[in-house]
Formats: structure tokens, sequence, C-alpha cells
């Protein structure tokens, strides 16, 4: 997986520490990242293009999680929102430490093409606990590793 500074939506990695932000607020959460296209665009024209989305700190409490990404005309994510796509709502039992939710974008025609992409966390239930690490990126490995600036991956 090919990660981007430029494109993480949600929490940083900085060399070897990855940091998810922190999500427990009842009702919805714009990811703390917002990408800014500059001009709008359809996102979804030539290649498919995927959203990692890894559990750095497990939920505690609520009932389920469901992750959406949307586009606005603002960065603060308010004004003419859409929902390009989004994950089923997901049971915080099956969102442990390290797990991964892939998010598939595909060809984005039948919307109107907006300037901001964030992602969206439309929690149910009280949360006391929960952070994802989550970005853009072209394919999503099956696990997740973070290895420190200058390192060689062979």
């Amino acid at each position: 997986m090919i990660l981007d500074n430029n494109l993480f939506l949600s929490g940083s990695i900085v060399g070897a520490t990855v940091t998810g932000q922190t999500v427990t607020a009842t009702g919805n959460t714009v990811s703390t990242n917002v990408v800014d296209l500059v001009t709008a665009r359809d996102i979804g024209k030539g290649e498919a293009i995927d959203v990692f989305v890894g559990v750095t700190v497990a939920p505690v409490g609520g009932t389920t999680v469901q992750i959406q990404l949307v586009q606005a005309d603002d960065a603060a994510i308010t004004t003419n929102v859409n929902v390009l796509t989004q994950t089923d709502a997901i049971p915080i039992a099956t969102l442990t430490l390290g797990k991964q939710i892939p998010i598939r974008v595909g060809r984005v025609d039948p919307n109107i093409a907006r300037r901001y992409l964030a992602l969206r966390y439309v929690l149910v239930g009280a949360f006391s606990a929960g952070a994802y690490i989550a970005g853009i990126t072209n394919d999503v490995s099956d696990t997740f590793v973070a290895f420190p600036v200058g390192s060689n991956v062979l």
C-alpha cells in the first residue's frame, strides 16, 4: 500500500508512530483532515481508488460504526454534502485493534462533483473510546505495517 501524507483523512504516521483520530462523539464525526481537490472534479475518472481505515484504538460502548466517504463544497464538510460510498453499519465487536476496513471507490459520475473530500464516521450509541487512521491510496494491502522514515523495503 502506498501512502501519501497529503491524502490522510484521519490520524497520522510520523516516523514509526501511528496516531489515530479519536472518534467518540455520538452521531456524525468528520475526519480531522480534508482533501482539497482545488477544483470540483469527478474523482472516479480513470482508475478506481481505495480508502483504507485502520483501527488504532478499539471502540468501547455504542453498538455500530459506519464509515462514509463524503464530498462537499466547503472544507468544514457542511455545504452540499454527498456520500460517495459507505460501509454497512459495523458492529463494534468486530472492530478490534489492527482491524482494517477497505473501502473501494469506483466511478462517481451520478454525483455532482464537489471540491472537498473527507470521511464521516456515523456512530450509534455512546462511545467512550475508539480511534482510526485512514487515507486514500491506490490499493489496500492485507495487513497494515508502518516502517520508519528512511527504511528500505525489499
